[in-house]
C-alpha cells in the first residue's frame, strides 16, 4: 500500500494533481481542503496517501493532512457512502469543523455539503458519533468533550438540562451572536425557550 508520496509538484487542476517522485509520476484525486494549501507547481509536496482497489480501477487519494485522510477513511466506513461523497466532505468543510457538526448533530448543516441528503446526515451522525472525538487532527477540539467555541459549549450544555441534541443546536445557534460566551448563549436560549 502506498502510505505517503514526496516529490515535485507537476500538475494540479481539482480535483486532479499529479507528483513527480523520482520520474514517477503519480496521478492523485484530492479534496479542495488539500488544494487551497498546495504550493505552486514545480515546488516539492508530501502528500498522505489512501490508495483504493475496485474490481474495475484503482485510485489514489492525496491529503496534507494525516487528519483529512482519516476522517476520509472514516466517512466511507458508514453505510452508503463511498470516495466521492467523502470528497465532499472534506471540500466543504474542515476535520474540526466536521467533527463538531456530528457531535452537535447538526443535520441540517451536514446536509448544505454537496451530495449529502437528510438520510445520509442522520447517518453520519449515528454512526460517526462515537468516533468524532477522535476526527479533530490533533484531538484538542474535543479532548475530554471539551467544546471548540462557545456555541458548542452552550448546545453541550443545554444538552445536559434534558434537551435533545437537535434541538439543544438549534436552540444555541437561534440565540448566538457575535462575541457571546457561553454563558450569555445559554441564557438566550433558554429565556426564548419559555416564551
Amino acid at each position: 500500500m502506498i502510505g505517503r508520496l514526496k516529490g515535485v509538484l507537476i500538475h494540479k487542476q481539482p480535483p486532479w494533481l499529479m507528483i513527480d517522485v523520482n520520474g514517477v509520476g503519480y496521478e492523485l484525486e484530492a479534496p479542495m481542503s488539500t488544494f487551497y494549501d498546495l504550493p505552486e507547481v514545480g515546488r516539492e509536496v508530501s502528500l498522505f496517501t489512501h490508495y483504493a482497489q475496485k474490481e474495475d480501477s484503482v485510485s489514489l487519494y492525496g491529503f496534507l493532512s494525516e487528519a483529512e485522510r482519516r476522517l476520509f477513511r472514516d466517512v466511507q466506513k458508514v453505510s452508503g457512502i463511498g470516495a466521492k461523497i467523502a470528497l465532499a466532505v472534506l471540500s466543504g468543510v474542515s476535520v474540526d469543523e466536521f467533527a463538531r457538526l456530528v457531535q452537535a448533530s447538526d443535520v441540517t448543516a451536514l446536509t448544505r455539503i454537496p451530495g449529502i441528503g437528510k438520510k445520509t446526515a442522520e447517518r453520519m451522525v449515528v454512526e460517526l458519533r462515537d468516533r468524532a472525538a477522535d476526527l479533530a487532527g490533533t484531538g484538542t477540539a474535543f479532548a475530554a468533550g471539551a467544546p471548540a467555541d462557545p456555541q458548542s459549549e452552550a448546545t453541550v450544555a443545554l444538552q445536559q438540562l434534558g434537551y435533545k441534541p437537535a434541538e439543544a443546536a438549534r436552540m444555541a445557534r437561534a440565540a448566538v451572536e457575535a462575541g457571546d460566551d457561553a454563558a450569555t448563549i445559554i441564557r438566550k436560549a433558554l429565556k426564548s425557550a419559555l416564551r
